[in-house]
C-alpha cells in the first residue's frame, strides 16, 4: 500500500532554514544541497511502511501517533493516518535542539 506523503508548512519552512544554515552560515552550497536531497529522499520514502520508525515517547505527542525518523544529524516528525493513507509531515529539526520545546511551539500556533 502506497501513503500520500504531506509536508506542512512547518516542516517547509524548517528544511529551507537547513538548507540556508549549512549554505549561507557554514558557507557550503554543495553539502545544503546534499543534505537537503537526503532529508527529501527519506521524507518521501514514507509513502511505503510509515509505521517503521518509532513513536516519539512524550506526552501528547506519543497518544497523537507521532513518530520520528533519524536522517543524519536531523529529526523527522511525523504523523501517519493508516484509514486516510497519508504521512503527515509535522516538523524537521536539528536532533541537538530542544526537541520538547520545539514540539511545543507547534502546538501553540
Amino acid at each position: 500500500m502506497s501513503y500520500a506523503v504531506e509536508i506542512s508548512a512547518q516542516a517547509e519552512a524548517d528544511l529551507r532554514g537547513v538548507f540556508e544554515y549549512i549554505a549561507f552560515e557554514l558557507q557550503s552550497v554543495q553539502n545544503a544541497t546534499a543534505q537537503l536531497s537526503r532529508l527529501q529522499e527519506n521524507i518521501y520514502a514514507l509513502d511505503e511502511m510509515p509505521e517503521r520508525y518509532r513513536r516519539y515517547d512524550k506526552e501528547p505527542w506519543r497518544s497523537r501517533g507521532l513518530r520520528i525518523m533519524p536522517v543524519d544529524n536531523f529529526c523527522v516528525f511525523y504523523i501517519p493516518d493508516m484509514e486516510k493513507s497519508t504521512v503527515s509531515i509535522v516538523r524537521v529539526m536539528y536532533g541537538g535542539r530542544d526537541i520538547e520545546t520545539e514540539l511545543a511551539k507547534h502546538t501553540s500556533e
